[in-house]
């Protein structure tokens, strides 16, 4: 019997699926990236499920992780999902200190059994700072090499105020969950000009791709952010690791 599926995973890749001992003589933990998916739970305007962050994220991580080169050696962890959300669509939303140590945490975990390349992989705008913001912590603590990468670096941004890329990431929501996004009923009246700083959600004013134009749209959607994706991986592991010099 299959195991039971914690996420959206490339079995190969996927952490949970590797014994203690397979884990402990993983060859060459210098050379493997280890990714830590970071996933909120919100309505973003978008007409789909509150793991539609999720959906996308891991979608284009498992395809990423299928179309690796041998040579590319890869671990993830399962996502975290608890996350700084100040939006009232977010769902079950954490102060920034708790996110920072759950991730401070998982890395410290990932630091513990010996590897150094670390990816925050992150599909929260909400969760942009924070992210850097552990990163260069963990880093100095952990003497680790660890790198952020989020989801508008590979063309899937869920940003309601910058993003040019939410109607393609609602079409490829379509697409990977074969059913098209709820109707989302029009703002009264016309809407008010964006206040600089104002980034609340609002539905887009574009239609909606059919499921037609969807499955058409969604492969080449997702087969591009992947490639995106696997070309930073690939940089990242081909990074020197800087030494450190630190006077006593």
């Amino acid at each position: 019997m299959a195991p039971p599926s914690l996420c959206v995973a490339d079995d190969a890749t996927f952490w949970p699926w590797h014994s203690w001992p397979a884990i402990a003589a993983w060859p060459d933990r210098e050379r493997t990236v280890v990714v830590v998916p970071i996933a909120g739970l919100a309505d973003w305007g978008l007409g789909h499920a509150l793991d539609a962050e999720e959906t996308v994220l891991l979608h284009a991580l498992r395809e990423a992780s299928r179309r690796r080169p041998k040579d590319l050696a890869l671990l993830v962890v399962p996502p975290l999902r608890f996350v700084f959300g100040p939006d009232p669509g977010c769902a079950f939303a954490v102060k920034p200190p708790v996110v920072h140590a759950l991730i401070a945490e998982v890395v410290a975990s990932v630091a513990a059994a010996g590897f150094s390349r670390v990816v925050l992989y992150n599909s929260s705008p909400w969760n942009d700072e924070v992210c850097a913001a552990a990163s260069r912590d963990l880093r100095l603590k952990h003497d680790l090499q660890v790198f952020r990468i989020n989801l508008g670096a590979i063309g899937l941004d869920f940003h309601p105020r910058r993003s040019a890329d939410r109607w393609r990431v609602q079409t490829l929501l379509t697409f990977l969950t074969g059913r098209p996004p709820d109707p989302i009923p029009p703002e009264p009246g016309p809407p008010a000009p964006a206040l600089t700083g104002d980034e609340s959600v609002r539905p887009l004013a574009a239609p909606p791709a059919g499921m037609a134009e969807a499955a058409a749209e969604g492969p080449q959607t997702l087969a591009a952010a992947a490639g995106r994706l696997l070309s930073l991986l690939a940089e990242i592991q081909a990074r020197t690791a800087p030494v450190h010099k630190f006077s006593s």
